[in-house]
């Protein structure tokens, strides 16, 4: 699986118009980027959405970044992984993982024993006909029991909402040969006040998740760091800002703690907009693959 150096991890490849979409798929393989990741979201569009970026490109790897185990039953995903793989041979990546207490339990499911519900799925997918190869699934895994669990049982991890410090503890954890691809939240916005601004808007409904509160305490800030939209350390250190170049700065400071990729994920002012200026802008700052 062709992961390359930088992806793009985008919530706008998933939801927008499926024609805008199409040329902005084409266009990020085109700049160079290796994967396009996307919010796996309910099932019900999932598979024509994938096909549609599988379809508007020709080399680049397309993967969801993450479908839930709760709401995406085993059995869905050997099949959309069956029938994507056998159209577009080797692209496509399944990313999984365990979600939040909240969301599953607000949408009516049982938030339950989250390790061993992703052993029980990692089980199924590997009896399905076809099974899903460990090498085309990765986890979106955080704490140290998932991690080991992504280096045992799975091409390796997906982080989401991480420094550099966590890809470092998770290079430990995974070892030498696990992919480790963390999403990297950017914004270019070279004004202090107004990038922390945009980084504190994003970074409010997961401050409200215990997963990544966890998390982050584990990986060492401070409680108080997480109250009152995050202290300038905990948004700094979460979210890049500034121009291209702090852009680079914190992909080489992801790698050079043991990232193999780095999806960026840019965050503006329009959530609604697909980025494509600052795609290109993004691209034109790192050498061509």
């Amino acid at each position: 699986m062709r992961t390359g150096v930088l992806g793009v991890w985008s919530p706008q490849l998933r939801e927008g118009d499926a024609h805008e979409v199409a040329v902005a798929a084409a266009e990020l393989e085109e700049v160079g980027f290796g994967t396009i990741w996307v919010p796996g979201r309910g099932p019900d569009d999932l598979e024509e959405r994938l096909r549609l970026l599988l379809a508007s490109t020709e080399r680049i790897t397309v993967a969801t970044g993450i479908a839930s185990i709760w709401t995406h039953s085993p059995e869905h995903s050997a099949a959309l992984h069956a029938r994507l793989t056998a159209e577009f041979p080797g692209r496509f990546l399944l990313g999984i993982g365990v979600s939040h207490a909240p969301a599953v339990d607000g949408a009516g499911g049982t938030y339950r024993r989250p390790l061993s519900e992703m052993v029980g799925y990692l089980d199924a997918l590997d009896v399905a006909d076809p099974p899903v190869p460990r090498e085309e699934r990765v986890i979106a895994a955080l704490a140290p029991r998932m991690l080991a669990l992504a280096r045992e049982r799975a091409l390796g991890s997906h982080p989401y909402l991480v420094s550099p410090e966590h890809t470092r503890i998770a290079r430990e954890a995974l070892g030498p040969a696990a992919l480790l691809a963390p999403e990297q939240t950017v914004v270019l916005e070279e004004d202090p006040d107004v990038a922390r601004d945009m980084a504190r808007e994003w970074l409010a409904r997961y401050l409200q998740l215990p997963n990544y509160t966890d998390n982050l305490v584990r990986i060492g800030f401070d409680p108080a760091d997480l109250e009152n939209g995050g202290s300038d350390r905990l948004v700094d250190e979460l979210v890049a800002w500034g121009g291209v170049e702090d852009i680079r700065a914190r992909v080489d400071a992801q790698r050079a703690a043991g990232a193999d990729h780095v999806a960026l994920q840019v965050v503006t002012p329009d959530s609604g907009r697909l980025p494509r200026a600052e795609w290109r802008r993004i691209a034109n700052a790192f050498p061509s693959p």
